[in-house]
């Protein structure tokens, strides 16, 4: 097990809601997370968590205006982290993946923040939470199977789980071993040109290195012994210049109520949807959304729950407007936000 050796706190933003970069010595490096702290966090009441993984070679300062969760952070009540991937020696970029002779596992790392922040704040290790973009996508997946005594639930966009060849003969961590009801979903798209998250998977000489957008399904709904057969709900087409669409698939009825769900981007590349890409739904708010339904049981109040999982009503964000009609991008100010059940939100964000 690594150890916690130090760490630095660093406060950005006030009233409140705080932006915390922090800084521990981790296997022998240097690492950071940024940390966002809703203004409705007390210490009274257990908060969930959500990890938010930047791609390969990107930062997790960039990623926080990519997938901004802050905004539904506020209003939803639950903690935001975003780490920071090390820098890899073989390349010089930053990964989760890191390549030989690096020996070390980023597991243990969010391992290592998940017990820093329970001695820190009142967390509710129940709803521990991860998504990630591209290879953040990829580890995802690693934590929903190795790490999965903490991980409720999680989401991938854009990025593939590894095969059981990648797994056990080339980093020799063993079969995925998931060890309670998971959900989980997806959003890949089906341009997707990226070896690592082509919607088909990929094989290099033979040899199987990335699943296919089904083979991951059947692998998690299997798992989940949910219904076989998904129900499909084809998503309003907001944006018709975007060139994609989005169908839903969902397999409903796993063991814990949990679901696994497939937001499929026709004709859609490496995009993350509502930034980039698709901008028919919002990926960020499409996350939260799915993931907060569940704990580490499976669905929250399943036996008790009066409506079936597949009952459930989605609604996506159209657009975001100040208080004279103008359609807006910030986090600062008053704010109306449109969906396309026609209902509106209002909000005011301090920044």
């Amino acid at each position: 097990m690594k150890k916690l050796l130090a760490f630095l706190i660093i406060p950005f933003l006030s009233f409140g809601q705080q932006l915390i970069t922090e800084n521990m010595i981790f296997d022998g490096q240097e690492r950071e997370y940024m940390l966002y702290i809703p203004a409705s966090y007390d210490a009274t009441s257990e908060f969930p968590l959500l990890f938010n993984f930047h791609g390969g070679s990107g930062y997790a300062g960039d990623f926080i205006y990519t997938n901004d969760m802050r905004p539904i952070a506020d209003t939803a009540n639950f903690i935001a982290i975003y780490p920071q991937g090390a820098v890899d020696p073989d390349g010089g970029t930053t990964s989760w993946i890191h390549k030989a002779p690096t020996d070390h596992d980023d597991i243990f790392f969010i391992e290592a923040i998940i017990n820093s922040l329970n001695e820190n704040y009142l967390i509710d290790q129940s709803r521990i939470y991860t998504c990630g973009y591209s290879e953040g996508a990829i580890f995802s997946y690693e934590l929903g199977c190795r790490l999965n005594d903490k991980i409720a639930a999680f989401v991938a966009v854009s990025g593939s789980m590894l095969s059981d060849y990648y797994r056990n003969d080339i980093y020799e961590w063993g079969p995925c071993a998931p060890i309670h009801p998971t959900a989980m979903m997806l959003i890949p798209g089906t341009n997707d040109d990226n070896p690592h998250s082509s919607y088909d998977g990929f094989t290099y000489y033979d040899l199987p290195l990335y699943l296919s957008v089904d083979e991951i399904t059947s692998y998690w709904s299997g798992y989940n012994d949910t219904d076989i057969n998904p129900i499909l709900s084809e998503l309003p087409n907001i944006n018709t210049s975007d060139g994609s669409s989005v169908e839903r698939y969902s397999w409903f009825n796993g063991d814990g109520c949990v679901a696994v769900e497939e937001l499929r981007i026709i004709n859609g590349g490496h995009d993350w949807p509502g930034s980039f890409g698709n901008m028919d739904i919002n990926a960020s708010l499409e996350i939260w959304k799915f993931v907060s339904k569940y704990n580490t049981n499976g669905l929250i109040n399943c036996n008790l729950s009066s409506s079936p999982e597949s009952s459930i009503i989605y609604k996506n964000l159209i657009t975001t407007i100040d208080v004279l009609g103008r359609k807006i991008n910030t986090h600062q100010g008053f704010q109306l936000n449109i969906y396309d059940d026609g209902s509106v939100e209002k909000k005011y964000l301090i920044k």
